[in-house]
């Protein structure tokens, strides 16, 4: 394969690698454009979105909390409606003249709780993912934030569920960018064994089918099983849950044709109960604060657990489910997998076998060290063609058309619903298996439509009195083709310049 030229390199380097080149980035990359991307290469991960962390444990309690007052207010507007109703409640000498009046006015002073955890979940999801878009597009640690979007979208949990919303966020923040750079094994066990993971795939109600848990609440409940629900206890229909489970075998590790069965799915689902969420008031037996992970004893099922052919024996606390994972990540299967992923994410939908190969070499050789991963995808004569191949999801679209720009973005109020118009709507992938990579699930003729539709929008006001041509070849750099260099030139105004590079078959790809 011919080596491209420098400063196609370059290009390459902030548009493929990167997010999409900012003023002055090309530049910066030409000097050496392998160095400039391995230069971002950092163990201590990826960086964290301004404005300072909120932990999971304290979301989690916060809508614990809304969703109590909820409860209580319903309680309350019921009894104001059977104190407004004639013949429901006998009068007494303090019952107001006007009862259906002292009612209304009461219910006008309370809060309206549908709203308010509606309201909690849009300011949370909005202050997490405008902080971590104002992050994509000033960085320039391009690659090392796609690289954290990567395994962010790979361990993906979503706001689709209402507890989940809320902590998607800190999520990325605790389990993901801390541990992108190190080894593969210590960021499968902190995502898969975060309270976001354990909540968004129903972890928290999964119990041992013989657990001590399971037989206490068959003895304690006429109906078979009792209980508290809701993470803070258990469940009322408590059972096995293998959700978990198998997103894990099938989404995170081997996946669907990496020699698992049915029955290994069941007895890692087994090994893995008592993974939970603490309670209120410290969860049933004082054990641990809400919201944070923490591993029931009670609710294991007791015994020796075989997956994949593996046996492992009864251990304490969690030890049972660390051993398959650890094991899990060192598959050859997970490597192949990953790598895969890694290739189709990072150059085409259907990645070039000895890039593949390459980044499997790399993950084996290094025991799924994920620095050298990312050196060996770096260092990938394959990884450099300089034919685009990658059609942009929508947020890496909206992403890199700020940064051609050189401004921060806009409002989460504005962005959020033309992200969920284009079909990526903040934070809620519709199903564990993430956002699609492929170009057909972006590219229909509608979709298509709409992106015009934005790129008009937005270089309406974000032009102001630049050279749209300066900006095109400062965002595209020897990517931008003599075509697309005319039509901009000879765009009628300086806003429908831009809005012509950002439509460019060379902008839409990388």
């Amino acid at each position: 394969m011919p080596r491209p030229d420098p400063m196609m390199m370059a290009a390459i380097a902030a548009t493929r690698f990167g997010l999409g080149a900012r003023p002055g980035e090309i530049d910066t990359a030409a000097k050496d454009p392998r160095a400039f991307l391995r230069g971002q290469i950092r163990r201590s991960g990826a960086d964290q979105p301004a404005g300072g962390p909120v932990s999971s444990a304290q979301r989690l309690n916060d809508f614990r909390e809304y969703r109590q007052d909820k409860r209580e207010a319903k309680v309350e507007k019921a009894a104001d409606v059977r104190a407004a109703t004639p013949g429901l409640t006998p009068p007494s000498p303090m019952t107001p003249a006007d009862p259906a009046a002292a009612a209304q006015a009461k219910r006008r002073d309370l809060p309206d709780p549908v709203k308010d955890v509606g309201r909690m979940l849009r300011q949370d999801i909005g202050q997490d993912f405008a902080a971590r878009m104002t992050l994509a597009t000033t960085t320039e640690a391009g690659f090392r934030e796609r690289w954290a979007l990567f395994w962010a979208n790979h361990f993906t949990v979503s706001a689709t569920k209402a507890i989940t919303g809320t902590v998607v966020g800190p999520f990325e923040e605790e389990a993901i960018r801390p541990n992108v750079f190190g080894r593969f094994e210590d960021l499968l066990g902190a995502a898969e064994t975060h309270p976001a993971m354990l909540t968004y795939l129903d972890q928290i109600q999964s119990i041992g089918p013989d657990s001590q848990a399971a037989q206490f609440m068959k003895r304690g409940s006429p109906r078979g099983i009792g209980g508290a629900g809701g993470g803070g206890g258990f469940q009322r229909t408590a059972g096995l849950n293998e959700n978990l489970a198998r997103e894990i075998m099938e989404l995170h590790t081997v996946g669907v044709d990496g020699g698992y069965t049915q029955a290994d799915v069941t007895e890692f689902a087994r090994a893995m109960t008592g993974l939970s969420i603490g309670g209120p008031n410290g969860g049933r037996g004082g054990d641990g604060a809400y919201g944070v992970a923490v591993f029931r004893e009670p609710a294991h099922e007791p015994g020796v657990r075989t997956v994949m052919k593996v046996s492992y024996p009864q251990q304490g606390g969690k030890g049972q489910t660390n051993a398959i994972l650890v094991d899990l990540a060192a598959k050859p299967a997970t490597a192949r997998f990953i790598c895969t992923k890694i290739a189709r994410h990072f150059v085409a939908d259907d990645p070039p076998p000895a890039l593949v190969a390459r980044l499997e070499a790399a993950w084996t050789g290094s025991r799924g060290d994920l620095a050298r991963v990312a050196e060996a995808l770096v260092d990938a004569p394959q990884a450099w063609a300089p034919q685009p191949a990658k059609f942009k999801t929508p947020y890496d679209y909206l992403v890199s058309s700020f940064r051609a720009a050189d401004v921060a973005g806009l409002p989460f109020e504005r962005v959020a619903p033309i992200l969920t118009s284009l079909g990526q709507k903040p934070f809620s992938a519709a199903s564990p298996k993430g956002w699609a990579e492929d170009a057909p699930s972006w590219a229909a003729p509608d979709a298509i439509v709409k992106r015009m539709q934005f790129a008009q929008m937005f270089s309406a006001g974000a032009v102001r009195d630049r050279d749209p041509k300066q900006l095109a070849t400062e965002a595209l750099g020897e990517r931008l083709s003599p075509d697309t260099a005319k039509a901009i030139a000879r765009a009628e105004s300086r806003p429908e310049g831009f809005a012509l590079l950002l439509m460019s078959p060379e902008f839409q790809r990388r």
